[in-house]
């Protein structure tokens, strides 16, 4: 199962994007929350003929300020049972590092079912101001591979993906690197869902209290496909709300679809 991101359906350029270098903090980087936050996963939909009749799991996705970066750790589990009662449980451990400048991402990924490891994957990612850069992978096995013109890393491409709502614009396409794929740079396409909303109170959450929001669905494509054209290999959409913390996932694998509630919140310490 991929991980939340950490971004359509129609074909978009990536002059949507805002601009931005990679010599100096991304501009919104500072409002961005250092969090451990705590979902509930369940069944949401299931595809005409699917086979899927439960789903349920849990997910805890952590990001650290580490002053000249950000380190990010994401457990998710999902138990999924099949209309004739066979029970598969899946499970994954992902963590990064990213340089708040853009230039560096480091990245691990372990992937399990029913307890055996199916899937390791890890290495470094260096940026150029242009997007450009190379890719190192250690697991599953050494190889390098390049980065696309306007690539963006898991962080940066939260900013941006915000700063796009902020400007009211509408789409933002970029190649998203963060290491979930073996081979390189995933296409993605983000699209803003209704206008940005207000600052509201929420008793339930006070790290959300006074945060505007934006609802939006992001796409992945394969790497080196044009974003938006055929099938998303999988899509989530999600609110963001304007410090990086996200509630009302959902998450569609295809086949079916699940939900993710926001259980618990709180803000990590770090930062220089």
């Amino acid at each position: 199962m991929r991980r939340i991101l950490l971004a359509g359906i129609a074909a978009v350029s990536l002059a949507w994007a805002l601009p931005a270098t990679a010599a100096e903090p991304q501009e919104g980087a500072g409002a961005m929350l250092a969090h451990r936050a705590a979902y509930r996963l369940n069944l949401d939909r299931v595809r005409d003929q699917g086979g899927v009749q439960r789903a349920e799991g849990a997910m805890v996705f952590e990001i650290q300020d580490a002053c000249e970066g950000w380190t990010t750790r994401q457990r998710f589990t999902l138990v999924v049972t099949d209309r004739d009662g066979n029970r598969i449980e899946t499970s994954s451990d992902y963590s990064t590092f990213e340089a708040k400048d853009g230039s560096r991402l480091r990245f691990s990924l372990t992937q399990m079912t029913e307890g055996a490891v199916t899937q390791r994957i890890s290495g470094e990612a260096t940026r150029n101001p242009d997007g450009t850069g190379r890719v190192t992978y250690q697991d599953p096995a050494p190889n390098e591979t390049q980065l696309p013109r306007g690539t963006l890393f898991p962080m940066m491409h939260t900013i941006r993906a915000l700063a796009t709502a902020r400007a009211g614009q509408r789409i933002l396409a970029a190649p998203l690197m963060d290491g979930t794929d073996e081979d390189g740079a995933q296409e993605t396409s983000t699209f803003m869902i209704g206008a940005m909303q207000e600052p509201q109170a929420n008793p339930r959450f006070p790290a959300m209290a006074g945060q505007a929001a934006q609802r939006m669905r992001i796409s992945f494509f394969e790497p080196g496909s044009q974003a938006g054209a055929g099938t998303p290999n999988y899509e989530v959409a999600l609110r963001y709300y304007a410090n990086g913390v996200a509630d009302d996932v959902h998450m569609d694998f295809g086949e079916f679809s699940v939900a993710g509630e926001l259980l618990e919140l709180a803000p990590t310490p770090g930062g220089c």
